[in-house]
């Protein structure tokens, strides 16, 4: 659930630590989708609140909108799937919470961000395990 991290970090972790891998993709797609929906459903009011509270949260919060910004053209263009890229893409910057935060900022509906941010969050868990463990390992893994 950290941000940035996300599963990216969890699941090598988990597996360093004699986790299954499959348990530590499973639990690691949960445990990376919990906080969208609060994101999506609360972000403009706590960014709005924290606004309020000091320039130095504004300077944050206007940091934040900017980098979703970036990010939100290709997510606009094309809708469901763009946001499914930009979360799958296990990248500095991309993932559940940057996805949430785009969705929110462009006012998508949940209907239509929540799948295609666990498909994303899905994809990018298969191609973390992929890429540090390999195809025996993912497949193979005892």
């Amino acid at each position: 659930m950290v941000p940035v991290v996300e599963l990216r970090g969890a699941i090598p972790i988990a597996v360093a630590n004699g986790v299954n891998l499959w348990v530590a993709i499973l639990v690691s797609i949960i445990g990376n989708m919990v906080p969208v929906p609060f994101i999506i459903v609360f972000i403009k009011r706590i960014f709005s609140w924290l606004r309020k509270k000091s320039v130095r949260f504004e300077r944050i919060v206007n940091k934040l909108e900017t980098r979703a910004a970036k990010k939100s053209d290709s997510v606009q263009k094309y809708a469901f799937w763009g946001l499914f890229i930009l979360v799958a893409i296990p990248l500095p910057g991309t993932g559940a919470w940057t996805g949430a935060l785009v969705a929110a900022m462009l006012e998508m509906p949940m209907k239509k961000a929540i799948p295609s941010i666990l498909m994303g969050v899905i994809a990018a868990g298969v191609i973390v395990a992929f890429v540090t463990y390999g195809a025996g390992a993912l497949f193979f893994h005892g």
